[in-house]
């Protein structure tokens, strides 16, 4: 038996390169990391290189194995979308499952350059988002109050005024108001003590 180093070289790359999108992931604390983007793009790598070496004759098409991994790889990234407390997280990461199947396609088809173009754009965007987030962005603070009375959250929604705090939206149960509220990602720890220490009457159950 003959190896093949050439298709193993194609399962290494397909790998590595998975696995530099799942490092990103994963740094930003993510719900996909390294190892389930380096065995999503390998195994996609996998799946072109059976579909162009395994099967001969009439009725070859390798396409018919890629475009099963492109909506295969659906069912995995489903798995990482979470929706919490009225947010949806990890459409982000779902989509760099995505490229990264992509990629390992590239790799198994030998297409190197296609596929290390895909991986640096992939991670310059994310990395570049970001950044912009972080200086430029907003962020949703969640914080569960209790109160003593309706007044008082009459009041406090005159001291988010006042603060120019925008809320998203607020509940009340019994004695407890749930707010979710925007803020400048930059500033918001600053807003979020100055908040704190204007809310006088109410106690923090829960903040997030």
């Amino acid at each position: 038996m003959t190896i093949d180093w050439d298709l193993i070289l194609r399962l290494f790359l397909s790998g590595l390169m998975g696995g530099v999108i799942g490092f990103e992931r994963e740094f930003r604390a993510k719900e996909a990391g390294v190892r389930t983007h380096f065995i999503v793009a390998l195994g996609s790598a996998l799946f072109m290189i059976i579909s162009q070496n395994a099967f001969t004759g009439h009725q070859f098409d390798a396409a018919r194995v890629a475009a099963q991994v492109v909506s295969g790889i659906g069912f995995i990234g489903a798995g990482v979308i979470i929706f919490q407390k009225n947010v949806v997280r990890g459409v982000t990461t779902a989509a760099g499952l995505w490229v990264a199947a992509a990629i390992g396609l590239s790799c198994g088809a030998g297409m190197y350059a296609v596929a290390v173009a895909a991986t640096l754009m992939t991670v310059f965007c994310l990395e570049m988002m970001h950044f912009f987030h972080l200086r430029y962005g907003d962020k949703v603070v969640e914080i569960t109050l209790s109160s003593r009375s309706e007044e008082d959250l009459l009041t406090m929604l005159d001291t988010l005024k006042e603060a120019q705090i925008n809320v998203e939206s607020y509940s009340v149960s019994g004695d407890k108001i749930h707010l979710q509220l925007r803020m400048r990602q930059r500033t918001y720890l600053e807003s979020l003590k100055k908040l704190i220490s204007s809310l006088e009457g109410f106690k923090i159950i829960d903040l997030n």
